[in-house]
């Protein structure tokens, strides 16, 4: 497997393999309707533009020469960066290449002086056994208001680098 770091000509393949995991992922914790929001809201090509020219580093991972997942992390304190995404397809998953993803960008984080990595995960999300499995600590819950009524009911979880 490979990492290499996305652009903004690289927003189409990140909206294909968004599509592509996002409805599977969440159709069983969130309703359509939250799901097509939240999809229009953060992962629209002028919304992963901004995202991308604010501050946050994509990634595309690659089995062979297949995309197969994705990632954006930025650092929010001093020594903590926080992945806002990872995404991978579901023929990929339980293969090791969340795992991949993880380890690499620790260990870039780490070279740069970081300390901790965090993330959030739905409370009800399947991936926090996943998360845990790989070092990450539930730190605190949060409720966040995205709009249109809708709330992310998040653990925030923190891996000690």
């Amino acid at each position: 497997m490979t990492i290499r770091k996305a652009s903004v000509d690289d927003i189409p393949l990140i909206r294909d393999l968004t599509y592509k995991v996002w409805p599977q992922t969440y159709s069983s914790i969130l309703t359509k309707e939250q799901i097509d929001y939240m999809l229009n809201m953060m992962y629209s090509e002028s919304s992963l533009k901004e995202q991308m020219e604010k501050d946050h580093e994509f990634v595309l991972v690659y089995d062979d020469q297949e995309p197969v997942g994705f990632a954006s992390f930025s650092l929010i304190a001093t020594q903590v960066y926080k992945l806002h995404k990872i995404y991978v397809l579901p023929s990929q998953q339980g293969k090791g290449t969340g795992k991949y993803i993880i380890d690499e960008l620790a260990k870039t984080m780490k070279a740069k002086g970081s300390t901790a990595l965090q993330l959030n995960v739905n409370r009800n999300n399947k991936a926090k056994t996943f998360y845990e499995k790989l070092g990450f600590t539930v730190i605190k819950e949060e409720d966040i208001d995205i709009g249109n009524g809708y709330l992310m009911n998040d653990y925030v979880m923190e891996k000690k680098l």
